[in-house]
């Protein structure tokens, strides 16, 4: 059983969608009052459908609280037409948002395509729950000893590209491909790079316990 909280104020739309979805195995809790929802034990669910136009407390406020305190799938559901709410709301943390009227056949479909997807990410945390690295890719954050790093936007692509190679050697052709934010793309801007990453995990260059060198090809994380 999947369980996804509704935060909605219209209860008739809430009712058919969980009519139509409970045949899928998927129950729907449905809050009107969007206090009582964040109240709702959130944690305790798989997924969140959230509206845009509550009374008491607007939409986007209960996105970015709920996003900054838990890890759940947000889908945005809003007849609210503006793109620039649309913009904001997957700015703060939501992973789809759909304009109503919808079809609730795809509203499952975006359910369960969110559901695989979490899933998959997790899986792929586990696999390396030892490593001191761990990357948020919606926050834009790596975190080293559960520690945020403060990473400039080539830093954070060249550690990334890294911890999802972990344990495996990487050229420096690779890095410097996928450091979109490297402008200048010759090996001295990666060295430095990679010195200034080491610096802010109190890597060893002669020494290392994490970033090493690997003669000939480039780099490899470990650890």
């Amino acid at each position: 059983m999947i369980n996804v909280l509704m935060i909605e104020d219209d209860g008739e739309f809430a009712q058919i969608l969980s009519e139509y979805l409970i045949k899928y195995n998927i129950k729907i809790t449905n809050y009107e009052d969007p206090y009582l929802g964040l109240s709702a034990g959130v944690k305790n669910y798989d997924l969140l459908i959230l509206d845009l136009t509550l009374p008491g407390m607007d939409g986007l406020e209960v996105c970015k609280e709920i996003r900054e305190k838990y890890d759940i799938p947000i889908i945005i559901s809003s007849a609210r037409s503006d793109v620039a709410d649309r913009v904001v709301g997957l700015q703060i943390g939501a992973d789809d948002y759909m304009p109503k009227p919808y079809d609730p056949k795809e509203m499952h479909a975006r359910i369960m395509s969110l559901i695989r997807r979490y899933k998959k990410t997790a899986e792929a945390q586990e696999e390396v729950v030892d490593s001191a690295f761990r990357v948020d890719e919606r926050r834009h954050e790596i975190y080293f000893h559960n520690e945020p790093l403060t990473l400039t936007p080539a830093e954070y692509e060249i550690l990334e590209y890294l911890i999802k190679q972990h344990s495996f050697s990487v050229s420096r052709e690779q890095l410097v491909y996928h450091c979109k934010s490297l402008k200048d793309k010759d090996s001295k801007s990666l060295d430095v790079i990679i010195g200034r990453l080491r610096a802010k995990i109190g890597d060893n260059s002669k020494a290392p316990t994490h970033i090493f060198s690997v003669r000939g090809i480039g780099y490899k994380l470990l650890g």
